[in-house]
C-alpha cells in the first residue's frame, strides 16, 4: 500500500508540474498583451481574435483527444501533448507578422485538449471521496501559472522581450514531455472504484461507440455540458482582459494592477483546493453534497462580481475585496464539477465525457475575448464585462440547480453498474 501511495503522489507531482507550466504558457498572452499589440500595431478586437483562434482549435480537437484517451494509454498521450505544446509555442515566438502569429498561436490549441485524459488517469489513482481535493490541487495551477506568467512578463519582457519568453516556455514543454513519458504509468480504468477493489485483476475496459451514445441518457451530464459554455465565457473574459482593464480604464499603475491580479490569483488558489476539499467532505454525507456547494458558490460568486463592477472607480479596496470573494466562490465550484462528471460516468468513458463538456466550455471561452473586445471598441471594457457577467450568472445559476436536481439518481445508477460489473467478473473468475 505504501508503495502505491508513493507512486501515485509521484504522478501527482509530475502532472502538477506539467499543468503549472502549461497554464503559464496558455495565460501568458494576457500579461504580454500591451507588448504584442504594440509590436504588431493591432487593436483589442484583433488581439481578442488571437486568443479565440487557439481556443477554437482546442475545442474542435477535444472529442478526438477524449476518444483517444479512452481507447489508448493516457500517459503516453499526455507526453505527446506536452511535446506539441513546446513545439508550437516555439513557432509562435519566431512569427514575423500578425498573420503568422495568429496561425502559430492557434496551433498551440492542439495540446490544450489534454486535460480530460489527465483527470481520467487521476481518477484511477484516487477513490471518489478524495478526487475533489486532488482535482482542486491540480486546478491551482491555473492561477499559479498565471502568476508565473505575470512574473515572467514583468521581469523578463523589458529585458529579453516577449518572443524569448515564449522560447523559454516552449523549451520547458519539451523537457516535461520526457518527464511524463518516463515517470508516469497508466492504471486499469476503474482501479480506484470501491465496487471493483475486491477483484484480483481488473479488466481494463476501453471505450465503444455504444458507451458514447449512453452519455446522452445521463441528465445531469447534459446540464453540466450546457453549464460549461456560460461558466467559462465570463471566466475567460476576465482572465484575458482584467489586467488590461485595470490599467486602461480604472487607472491602475502597472505595479498596482499586478498586485491586484496576484491577490485575485491567491483567492483562486485557496478556492480551488478549499472547494475541492469541502466538496469531498460534503460528498461523504450525501450524493448531492458537491452540487450543493456548487450552487452556493455560483450564486454568491456572481453577485459579488457584479457588485464589484458597479462600484465607482475610486473604491479600490472594496473592489479588490469583492473580487477576492468572487475568486474564492467560483474557483471552489470548478473541481467539484469535474469530480461530479466522474461520479456519474463509467471509467472508460470519462475522458470523452469531460471532453464533450470542454468542447462547450471552449465555445464560451473562445467567444469571450472577441465579443468583449468588440463591445469594448464600441463602448468600454467595463460595460462589456458587466453586461456579460449578469447574463452568464443568471443562466449559469439555473443550470446548476438542474444538475443538483438530477445528480443523485445518476450517481446511484453508476454505482449499480459498477456493482454489476464486479459481480460478473467474480463469477467468471
Amino acid at each position: 500500500m505504501m508503495r502505491k501511495r508513493r507512486s501515485r503522489w509521484t504522478v501527482v507531482v509530475i502532472l502538477f508540474t506539467f499543468m503549472l507550466f502549461h497554464q503559464a504558457d496558455k495565460t501568458i498572452l494576457a500579461p504580454l498583451l500591451s507588448s504584442i499589440m504594440t509590436d504588431f500595431n493591432i487593436n483589442e478586437a484583433t488581439m481578442g481574435a488571437v486568443s479565440s483562434l487557439s481556443i477554437i482549435v482546442s475545442s474542435v480537437l477535444y472529442p478526438i483527444w477524449g476518444y483517444l484517451y479512452d481507447r489508448f494509454e493516457r500517459s503516453k498521450l499526455l507526453s505527446l501533448a506536452s511535446l506539441i505544446w513546446g513545439s508550437t509555442t516555439g513557432l509562435s515566438a519566431i512569427a514575423p507578422n500578425i498573420k503568422l502569429f495568429m496561425l502559430t498561436r492557434a496551433s498551440t490549441g492542439i495540446d490544450d485538449s489534454s486535460y480530460p485524459g489527465l483527470y481520467s488517469l487521476l481518477s484511477d489513482y484516487f477513490e471518489p471521496i478524495k478526487r475533489g481535493k486532488i482535482y482542486g490541487l491540480m486546478q491551482t495551477t491555473g492561477p499559479l501559472g498565471f502568476t508565473l506568467g505575470i512574473l515572467l512578463s514583468t521581469f523578463l519582457d523589458p529585458v529579453i522581450g516577449w518572443r524569448n519568453i515564449f522560447l523559454i516556455t516552449g523549451a520547458v514543454g519539451i523537457l516535461i514531455s520526457f518527464l511524463i513519458f518516463f515517470g508516469v504509468s497508466d492504471q486499469p480504468r476503474g482501479a480506484s472504484e470501491p465496487e471493483l477493489r475486491q477483484i484480483d485483476e481488473i479488466v481494463d475496459q476501453r471505450l465503444t461507440w455504444k458507451d458514447v451514445k449512453q452519455l446522452r441518457k445521463i441528465k445531469s451530464l447534459i446540464y453540466l455540458i450546457a453549464h460549461g459554455f456560460v461558466g467559462l465565457f465570463i471566466w475567460n473574459m476576465l482572465v484575458f482582459w482584467l489586467l488590461h482593464y485595470l490599467k486602461a480604464e480604472r487607472g491602475y499603475t502597472p505595479q498596482a494592477a499586478m498586485l491586484t491580479m496576484l491577490m485575485v490569483n491567491l483567492s483562486l488558489v485557496i478556492g480551488y483546493y478549499g472547494g475541492g476539499y469541502v466538496g469531498d467532505q460534503l460528498f461523504k454525507r450525501g450524493p448531492r453534497g458537491r452540487m450543493l456547494l456548487v450552487s452556493a458558490g455560483t450564486f454568491l460568486g456572481g453577485i459579488t462580481l457584479i457588485v464589484a463592477f458597479l462600484l465607482p472607480l475610486t473604491n479600490r479596496i472594496p473592489f479588490l475585496g469583492l473580487l477576492f470573494i468572487t475568486g474564492l466562490c467560483l474557483a471552489g465550484v470548478s473541481p467539484n464539477l469535474v469530480a461530479t462528471i466522474h461520479d456519474i460516468t463509467l471509467p472508460e468513458v470519462r475522458s470523452t465525457a469531460v471532453a464533450f463538456r470542454q468542447l462547450f466550455i471552449d465555445g464560451g471561452a473562445a467567444a469571450a475575448p472577441f465579443v468583449a473586445g468588440l463591445i469594448a471598441v464600441k463602448t468600454s471594457l467595463h460595460r462589456a464585462i458587466l453586461s456579460t457577467s449578469i447574463i452568464a450568472w443568471v443562466v449559469g445559476t439555473a443550470l446548476v440547480l438542474m444538475i443538483t436536481l438530477h445528480v443523485s439518481r445518476d450517481i446511484t445508477r453508476l454505482r449499480e453498474q459498477l456493482q454489476d460489473r464486479a459481480g460478473r467478473s467474480q463469477s467468471l473468475g
